[in-house]
């Protein structure tokens, strides 16, 4: 009797394994560590300027694969940390595809004009974009990517934040957004994208025809 429990048992805990794994394995050929949405959604017109004073609209997404993420040119911490992070594997990037490109979104008008935008990513990567608009044009767009701001405090004092979304949207080469990176939460560390698992996942990607 005893021996039959305990081989009901393992056969019981053999199927729990078996579904668990079934439901946390992705198939082969599967992104491991991008957020993709069942269907693509598309970006609607906007018009934001550049670090060149240059009008960036949605045709600028067209033909690229757009890695887009929020921040500030006075962010302490997580912006000068992804950037940096973007700069160490663009190398990589382009090698994977040259129709990749990396756009940063300044959810900071005030402050940062297409001077200050131009000084700031020409620090970590000339070939990298910076834009920017009036909040009435550019809060609808960030959310269309899935993707948030809120100034934190009165921009009547020189020092104040912005609280913005720390992920990085993937937009198609058909101005669609298809899903994100999520940065990764870590007890005592910065809550930042891991740039290896873009490098894992963008081969993936970019061979499903998303």
């Amino acid at each position: 009797m005893k021996q039959k429990v305990i081989i009901a048992l393992g056969l019981l805990l053999a199927l729990i394994g078996g579904i668990y794994l079934s439901l946390s394995l992705k198939p082969a050929g599967m992104p491991e560590h991008a957020s993709l949405y069942p269907q693509a959604r598309e970006v609607p017109d906007f018009s934001l300027l550049d670090q060149q004073g240059q009008r960036f609209g949605k045709e600028r997404l067209m033909g690229h694969w757009t890695l887009a993420f929020t921040g500030y040119t006075f962010c302490p911490d997580i912006c000068p940390t992804t950037l940096a992070e973007l700069k160490r594997i663009y190398p990589q990037l382009k090698a994977i595809s040259p129709d990749i490109q990396v756009l940063f979104l300044s959810v900071d008008p005030n402050r940062d004009t297409p001077e200050r935008l131009n000084e700031y990513v020409n620090f970590f990567e000339p070939e990298f974009i910076a834009a920017t608009a009036e909040h009435a044009e550019l809060f609808p767009f960030v959310r269309s990517l899935g993707m948030m701001y809120a100034i934190a405090g009165s921009t009547d004092t020189p020092d104040y934040l912005v609280d913005h979304s720390a992920s990085i949207t993937l937009i198609n080469t058909k101005a669609q957004v298809i899903g994100r990176f999520k940065p990764v939460l870590a007890p005592g560390a910065m809550a930042v994208v891991n740039p290896e698992h873009i490098l894992q996942d963008m081969p993936l990607i970019l061979a499903g025809g998303h």
